[in-house]
């Protein structure tokens, strides 16, 4: 498996319509075992965002989806940055 965890870091105020748009563009990715989006407790306008794929040339793909790439653009202008990102290895766990 693949995962990814990372934090993004969004215009003020726009946090709750990144998470709708992001959430949004997530339906029907083919591989991916978890997407998950939680705000950051100490910092209300960053997301964290963890994922989970079956392997990273599906995860690599995705991007390439026509709900993925709506999502990119739509939530650009909303994302002031990306802050930590961290590649894993998932071995199991409750929901996988």
């Amino acid at each position: 498996m693949y995962g990814l965890i990372g934090k993004i870091d969004c215009v003020e105020g726009k946090r709750e319509a990144l998470t709708d748009i992001l959430l949004t563009g997530v339906a029907d990715m083919p591989g991916c075992l978890s997407y998950i989006i939680a705000n950051d407790k100490l910092d209300e306008n960053a997301l964290w965002v963890t994922e989970v794929w079956t392997d990273e040339t599906h995860h690599k793909a995705s991007i390439m989806l026509p709900s993925v790439q709506e999502a990119i653009k739509l939530g650009k202008p909303m994302i002031k940055g990306f802050a930590e990102r961290f590649e894993t290895c998932p071995t199991g766990g409750i929901g996988l």
